[in-house]
């Protein structure tokens, strides 16, 4: 078990792109923030959300799926209950893509962040 960690978390920091995800994302609907300040060697983000008060995410995970580089964020802070979002990085527009889930409604949006210049 230790040596498939050792491989995978090797894996991940080989992978230069990985960077890319560090700086401000703003949600293009509504203003919203995700500040990326890290990228560990495992995945895992320094990241807080802002709305427009910082919020601290429960999770904050980063993944390569096959070509892409894929963020998921839980937010169980302020009401959150659990709302997700699960992200893809995509390089032509410098921008995050996916979906929101509004666990306290169950309701789910399609969003998109562009990095703030």
């Amino acid at each position: 078990m230790a040596v498939a960690l050792m491989v995978c978390t090797a894996a991940w920091a080989a992978a230069p792109a990985a960077d890319v995800l560090k700086g401000r994302w703003v949600r293009q609907d509504g203003g919203y923030m995700i500040v990326i300040n890290g990228v560990g060697a495992d995945g895992k983000l320094e990241a807080a959300y802002a709305n427009p008060r910082p919020t601290p995410f429960s999770m904050a995970q980063a993944r390569r799926d096959g070509d892409k580089l894929k963020v998921f964020l839980e937010l169980r802070a302020g009401g959150y209950g659990g709302s997700t979002y699960t992200l893809a990085y995509d390089p032509a527009s410098d921008s995050l893509r996916g979906v929101y889930h509004q666990a306290v409604a169950g309701q789910t949006y399609v969003v998109e962040f562009r990095r703030a210049r």
